[in-house]
């Protein structure tokens, strides 16, 4: 905790004061020009891989940067999607997958989870990626599967529906290798990104 409460200090004493203008404006202004959507994995930090700003991302992590399909029974994720499309007007929307997902591991070594009820009634949403992935045990294929399926749930959101409709918006499959620092662009016919 003290690693945490000296962060704060320093943000205070070194950060704040030097972008005091920017919180300034974001005190009144909340326009952030993409929703990002990764996993809860803390080796994933958006803001840091994409080299934005305070207020540029609107971010969502989940557990395998999962993105249950559109139910009417509306939970945090879907609250937040509609959020983000209808009212925040975002322009993007990212997936970004990542290199030793954990979650994606578990469900492509056939980790036992009956010690964690919750995790494995989550990873659920990952059923449709598994059975796109045609090498049983490959982690590395499967986040990318997972990826493209979690785009094709957002899809189901009638808020992203309605903004794809009308051009409004553009989904975007990322994958983050943590050891080198690359992005993949899954849309991308060429190499990957160095972000």
């Amino acid at each position: 905790m003290q690693d945490l409460t000296e962060g704060v200090a320093r943000f205070q004493r070194d950060v704040f004061p030097a972008k005091a203008e920017l919180f300034a404006h974001l005190a009144t202004h909340h326009t952030p020009h993409t929703l990002f959507i990764s996993c809860s994995d803390a080796r994933v930090v958006p803001e840091l891989i994409t080299g934005t700003e305070p207020g540029d991302l609107f971010v969502i992590r989940t557990a395998g940067n999962l993105v249950p399909a559109y139910t009417p029974e509306a939970d945090g994720v879907a609250a937040s999607i509609e959020y983000a499309v209808a009212a925040l007007g975002v322009k993007d929307i990212v997936v970004c997958g990542h290199s030793a997902c954990g979650a994606m591991t578990a469900l492509a070594q056939g980790h036992d989870l009956s010690g964690a009820p919750a995790v494995a009634a989550w990873l659920r949403h990952a059923d449709a990626s598994q059975a796109r992935t045609t090498a049983a045990g490959d982690v590395p294929a499967l986040v990318r599967q997972n990826v493209l399926a979690q785009l094709a749930n957002l899809a189901t959101h009638p808020s992203v529906a309605k903004a794809l409709a009308e051009r409004k918006v553009a989904l975007h499959g990322w994958v983050y290798d943590i050891p080198t620092g690359r992005v993949e662009d899954l849309a991308a016919a060429g190499p990957a990104l160095a972000v």
